[in-house]
């Protein structure tokens, strides 16, 4: 066990590291590609020293960081956001679609009103700060049961209302983290409503992963077969423009 925790610990270290360069190294065609496969090469090793399913550390309320800050975008950064916050999200919806059985489009109550999650766990952010906080919301397992995932799907795609450099932001895992039990559409931080700097009113909490994974501003979630013919085609606003990894599991 000692052993296995080392190793873990040192594969983590050097993903920080390597993640920490990458917007340098990405930039010319050879960085791109030892990105790539050093993504593919992460994965298969996360995913050797330990269950799929098994669960990142969640702490107590005693830990809980006296402030959360924000990253990336900071708002929705449009009218229709801007005046979504006015009327207190009461007309936002959720779309469900893609690959689906069920097409769903649920408003906040609805989402309130899913069967529910609460975990305190610990937000890494690949510049290199981390904080914890508690955070609650329905598993997104329970709604892609409800919505019904074709037997093609094998991807989640998490499109969000913010945009960056003209980029609507967007990410995606695959079914595993999909269904993982810690994998939550978060609208509450700390047992009160998700803030704006934090992603108001929905946003995707993938405790495996590293923060970028977690999308903001959420609006619609959509099951795929392929991310080859979304936007840049790798999975993801930041795996697009500067060379992140698709997984970035800890």
């Amino acid at each position: 066990m000692t052993g296995i925790i080392g190793r873990r610990g040192m594969l983590a270290g050097a993903g920080m590291v390597f993640l920490g360069a990458c917007s340098k190294v990405a930039e010319t065609s050879a960085g791109s590609h030892l990105l790539k496969s050093a993504s593919g090469w992460n994965k298969a090793i996360h995913r050797s020293l330990a269950d799929r399913k098994a669960l990142a550390r969640e702490y107590s309320k005693a830990d809980i960081s006296p402030f959360f800050r924000g990253n990336g975008s900071l708002s929705g950064g449009t009218a229709a956001y801007d005046a979504a916050v006015e009327n207190k999200f009461a007309d936002w919806r959720l779309e469900v679609r893609g690959m689906v059985n069920r097409p769903l489009s649920l408003n906040m109550e609805d989402i309130r009103e899913l069967p529910q999650r609460s975990q305190i766990t610990r937000h890494d952010c690949v510049e290199g700060w981390s904080a914890i906080g508690e955070w609650t919301g329905p598993r997104l397992s329970g709604i892609l049961d409800m919505a019904g995932v074709q037997q093609d799907g094998r991807f989640v795609v998490f499109r969000c209302a913010d945009t960056l450099n003209g980029q609507e932001y967007y990410e995606s895992v695959d079914m595993v983290d999909a269904y993982h039990p810690q994998t939550i559409v978060a609208h509450a931080l700390n047992g009160e409503p998700l803030p704006v700097i934090n992603g108001a009113p929905l946003r995707m909490r993938i405790e495996r992963q590293l923060g970028y994974k977690h999308a903001k501003y959420l609006t619609a979630i959509e099951v795929v077969d392929s991310l080859e013919n979304i936007a840049g085609g790798e999975g993801g606003y930041w795996e697009d423009r500067s060379g992140y990894q698709w997984y970035a599991g800890m």
